[in-house]
């Protein structure tokens, strides 16, 4: 069973791998350059906006090009935008630069996934999805602790991170498998999604604003009250181990209550806890690695919360279609995030991160609560299980094929194109 996926996995550890190095050298070397937070955060915008637009564009460019011509393509990008980031040190420049990672890698997320789907029956789906999950989630931390390896003022560290892209291509590249089937195609209809479960729309576009608010601007705070480069790294995967460590006990948690419930008490704990990291404005190490833990505990699980209180509504015969809709719109808010955190950390200061952060929970959790007077909730034995999901600023389209709540929804629980509308 695993044997003939272990080419993909390397390939995603390779990709995963990159993309965590990317994801804090570029916010680190803005701010050793002295560039404001708006500018860094355009950065993180930018890379939201071309990711959502790789997710819609790629399935095509697929079904003309094929699989591997694709994938080779898309981590030649991916190697050139980090060089050309070495070489021409400019913020505007770095926001087309980081635009074309995002792009290149939501469509190398897509092939891998499309290819694992296919090895796949509904039996072994669990398992490799977790699987898949896992390599993922290491490879990301792990590439996030090789920046303190490199000064991040020099080229080294891009040079490291071009090397992890190219590495990418070479398992995929000499794989004899044969390729899978089209990849998923999305359209988005607001409405329907709205109509389908308002508390899960605004719950999705409020977790894509801390996602990426907390992202692309925690390397920016870590750097601006002093934090070593280790002690940054260290910052960004206490928030994601806070992630893996609270999503089990809230998902179980929204299986007996109201998902609903659920999503208004994360909320608020996701609030006490920016408020008091914006009000006693810490500067030791261990009290911020611990405030992201926490912190990292909600922002997280918000995104699975809401799309498992969507999909209590749609119905398990649509979780493709639903999740992959509010993924677009969770793209929408990753495009907020960057934004919105830098400006306030611009006007207010580098803790004012906290206070973006809590002011998104608190729309997270005020809506989710007035939702709970205008329909009433599922009865828990007609609701599916929670499941966890990835890390959603890595999701696309492709990945809910893999998801084990996919199972029965086509030969071999897979789909070739659902869409929505």
């Amino acid at each position: 069973m695993l044997l003939p996926i272990v080419p993909l996995l390397t390939s995603t550890f390779f990709l995963m791998a990159g993309a965590g190095l990317m994801g804090i050298l570029l916010p680190v070397r803005g701010t050793i350059e002295g560039w404001s937070s708006y500018q860094v955060g355009l950065f993180g915008t930018g890379y939201a906006l071309a990711f959502t637009l790789g997710c819609l564009v790629v399935p095509r460019i697929v079904r003309q090009v094929g699989h591997i011509r694709t994938f080779s393509c898309l981590s030649s990008l991916l190697a050139t935008s980090i060089l050309l980031c070495g070489l021409l040190v400019d913020p505007i420049a770095w926001v087309a630069f980081r635009a074309l990672a995002g792009f290149a890698l939501a469509g190398s997320y897509m092939v891998i996934e499309s290819w694992l789907n296919e090895r796949v029956t509904n039996e072994t789906r669990g398992t490799i999805f977790s699987l898949y999950m896992t390599v993922t989630m290491a490879a990301m931390m792990g590439g996030q602790y090789l920046m303190p390896l490199a000064d991040p003022a020099l080229p080294a560290p891009f040079m490291l991170c071009a090397a992890f892209f190219a590495l990418a291509v070479i398992p995929t590249a000499i794989s004899s498998a044969q390729s899978p089937r089209p990849l998923t195609s999305v359209t988005l209809d607001l409405k329907s999604i709205f109509r389908n479960s308002p508390a899960a729309a605004i719950g999705v576009l409020c977790a894509g604003v801390l996602s990426s608010s907390w992202g692309n601007m925690a390397p920016v705070f870590a750097q601006k009250v002093g934090l070593s480069t280790t002690q940054t790294a260290t910052l960004a995967v206490a928030a994601m181990a806070g992630g893996v460590a609270f999503q089990m006990p809230l998902g179980r948690l929204s299986d007996r209550l109201d998902r609903r419930s659920v999503m208004v008490i994360a909320g608020l704990v996701g609030v006490l806890a920016a408020a008091v990291a914006a009000l006693l404005m810490p500067r030791a190490a261990a009290v911020l690695f611990a405030l992201a833990f926490v912190l990292g505990g909600i922002i997280y699980p918000a995104y699975s919360l809401a799309v498992a209180h969507a999909n209590d509504f749609a119905g398990k015969e649509n979780f493709v279609q639903t999740s992959s809709g509010l993924l677009i719109l969770y793209g929408f808010g990753t495009m907020i995030g960057p934004v919105y955190a830098a400006a306030m950390m611009e006007s207010f200061g580098p803790h004012a991160l906290f206070e973006a952060l809590g002011s998104a929970m608190a729309v997270y959790a005020a809506y989710a609560l007035w939702r709970t007077f205008r329909r009433e909730a599922k009865p828990a034995s007609e609701r599916p299980d929670f499941r966890t999901s990835p890390i959603a600023r890595v999701n696309t389209p492709q990945t809910f094929e893999l998801d084990p709540r996919a199972a029965g929804e086509g030969e071999d629980g897979a789909k070739a194109q659902p869409a929505i509308g």
